[in-house]
């Protein structure tokens, strides 16, 4: 079973419980992994007023191993970086590494930051211990003028953390299947955005995919609200190797969701369905 029936309920968080499991640091063996995501309203260009309420967020659902933020959490979406992007070592980042560090967990999102003078879409995997992984947007958003100021990433990258293997995405990166196929070298896809309220059933649609094609997890985490382009109505979700959702937030408010997944239940599901076996082989 994938996820109990006792649901808890409170303005901003929905806590799915799972039959077994319980918190456990990184370095101990365990088959499942506690996870929260994080629906949240970003105020467009103020890192600290967005660090504060995501660590509000946080710890009004303490216990989860993994904690996961949308695409550019500190500022929201921006195509013009200028006196809006981070420096690379950002106070954002620092922020990440300090709180998971406090909190005994991992922290994940994406930061617009300043590299040598290059802008990228940086998604950061940070652990309790201060080290992380950083992946860059290897698909930018040229229908909104992304690739005009931004660099585009070249590597694909996974990082395992608490014995779970997590393969970074950004938004854009979503609509492009070979760039996440699964090389049985990851249990979940995280894809984090900004995906504008018109397009939503698609984001919804394609997390499904991902997730059936791949015969992993996939977490999409989107934020709400607005910036002065777009309307923003979430569609946060928590989806299992079957393609059914999980867990998921309400959609059009600040909300956050909690669930357990199961490793033990996804390495049987792949023994007895093999379908990875059976991929394409091929070289990007």
């Amino acid at each position: 079973m994938w996820f109990g029936i006792e649901y808890m309920k409170t303005k901003f968080s929905i806590y799915v419980s799972a039959l077994t499991g319980h918190y456990m640091y990184e370095n101990q063996h365990r088959t499942n992994m506690k996870i929260t995501l994080i629906q949240q309203n970003i105020i467009w260009a103020d890192p600290k007023a967005n660090t504060d309420e995501a660590e509000r967020l946080i710890d009004s659902a303490p216990g989860s191993d993994l904690y996961i933020l949308p695409e550019m959490f500190s500022t929201g979406f921006c195509t013009s970086p200028e006196g809006i992007a981070e420096p690379v070592e950002a106070s954002s980042l620092e922020w990440m590494k300090e709180y998971a560090g406090k909190r005994h967990c991992a922290i994940a999102g994406s930061i617009a930051v300043n590299d040598g003078g290059k802008y990228f879409n940086r998604f950061y995997f940070v652990k309790p211990d201060g080290s992380f992984t950083e992946y860059d947007k290897k698909h930018l958003f040229t229908y909104g003028g992304e690739h005009l100021r931004f660099s585009a990433g070249r590597q694909r990258v996974t990082t395992e953390y608490g014995g779970v293997r997590f393969l970074p995405q950004i938004c854009y990166d979503l609509r492009f299947p070979v760039w996440a196929r699964n090389r049985k070298d990851y249990d979940m896809a995280i894809y984090v955005a900004s995906w504008p309220t018109p397009r939503v059933e698609a984001w919804k649609a394609l997390l499904k995919a991902r997730a059936i094609e791949n015969q992993c997890y996939v977490a999409g985490v989107n934020r709400v609200g607005s910036d002065p382009a777009c309307n923003y109505c979430g569609g946060t979700m928590l989806i299992d190797p079957y393609g059914r959702i999980v867990a998921e937030c309400r959609e059009g408010e600040q909300d956050m969701v909690t669930a357990e997944i199961n490793i033990d239940e996804l390495n049987a599901f792949r023994k007895k369905f093999p379908v990875l076996d059976d991929a394409d082989d091929f070289t990007l």
